[in-house]
């Protein structure tokens, strides 16, 4: 929408603040968009029953058209709440004059539950005025359906204008009801669309180490009760560790040794089955667990991974550098305890690195 343009204009004289303090913004929109719609209804049913000549019904029309426009401007003077009062006492007469002027079958008094969709949303707390209000609407309308049943309308409507009538006030009532619930509503979900957000970043962080983005040491355990709550599941785990690592940090810095553990961890995610579960143990050992792998499998998936390790090649800034791992692979036997596996997997890269690292200790 151009800035300049007409319809920019009036949103912007729509959204125009009543320039109280503690009063809300949105409430004096949602009022004057009401009261707008109200008018723009008045209107549409003027020019309709003016086709068919009903001067009674032209005159009742027009003066609800004159009355809303009326509020409308008055909503610029007054505070938010005598603007709301004001559109709740408006609405409420033009609706029983309408209903006894034109009966029940145009389904003015569905406008009603436009007002109780109002109340709810635009005052904060008062739940007991709210049910209240919400009682003597309830009465109101069933007062008006008993009283049509014994009194006839005021204007006798020919029954094609009726049922245009009908379709007319279902499509006000829709609007005036969408209104409310979008523009009272918007900023909530999306508060809460943040809130979801911020909880999911929390989340993340929690359970993953900031450094390499893998799960750290909390989330590993959470998920290996999950995996061992079921018996009958294969399980692989490899705890394995870089070699010689605090060599990197001496020789080439603490910035050289990150980017190794991140270069390490991406490789972990690319070269893995898609199902692996990929941890930083800690410093620089990983934990690795294989989900319906057995042992002879992971070793499949564990070689390869170690050939594309050691082709990777590391700026040390005066020289190129590559590293290896070694790796201590063991395979749930359906009865241990967590512990006692990784006690195994550890004992197994202990002997990996006492045989000379770089290598595959099943």
């Amino acid at each position: 929408m151009k800035e300049n343009s007409v319809w920019a204009k009036v949103y912007e004289n729509i959204c125009k603040d009543t320039g109280r303090r503690n009063e809300s913004s949105k409430l004096i929109v949602v009022i004057r968009l009401l009261i707008l719609s109200m008018a723009v209804y008045s209107l549409v049913n003027s020019i309709l029953i003016a086709i068919t000549s009903h001067i009674g019904g032209l005159i009742f029309s027009i003066t609800s058209l004159v009355i809303f426009m009326l509020a409308f401007v008055c909503s610029y003077y007054w505070s938010s709440f005598t603007s709301y009062c004001a559109l709740n006492i408006y609405v409420l007469v033009w609706t029983i004059a309408n209903v006894i002027c034109f009966g029940w079958n145009i389904g003015v008094q569905h406008f009603i539950i436009t007002l109780l969709v109002f109340c709810f949303f635009s005052k904060y707390r008062h739940e007991k005025a709210k049910l209240i209000y919400t009682a003597a609407l309830l009465i109101l309308r069933i007062y008006l359906y008993y009283y049509c049943q014994s009194h006839v309308p005021v204007f006798t409507l020919a029954p094609d204008l009726g049922n245009v009538l009908q379709m007319v006030n279902t499509f006000f009532v829709f609007l005036s009801l969408a209104l409310t619930a979008y523009i009272f509503s918007a900023d909530s979900q999306e508060l809460e669309g943040k809130l979801i957000e911020y909880n999911r970043q929390l989340m993340k962080q929690a359970n993953t180490d900031t450094l390499t983005g893998l799960y750290n040491r909390r989330s590993t355990m959470e998920f290996l009760d999950s995996l061992l709550q079921n018996p009958e599941n294969q399980i692989s785990i490899c705890l394995c560790d870089i070699d010689f690592f605090k060599h990197v940090n001496d020789t080439y810095g603490h910035d050289v040794g990150d980017v190794v553990l991140k270069k390490i961890s991406d490789t972990f995610r690319k070269e893995l089955p898609p199902d692996s579960f990929i941890s930083r143990w800690g410093g620089e050992e990983f934990l690795l667990i294989f989900p319906k792998l057995n042992g002879d499998d992971a070793v499949i998936a564990l070689e390869k991974l170690r050939q594309k390790i050691k082709d990777i090649v590391f700026d040390g800034v005066f020289e190129t550098f590559t590293i290896s791992l070694t790796y201590g692979l063991v395979e749930y036997d359906y009865h241990s305890d967590m512990t006692t596996i990784l006690k195994e997997a550890d004992e197994k890269l202990y002997l990996g690195k006492e045989s000379g690292r770089d290598r595959i200790i099943f």
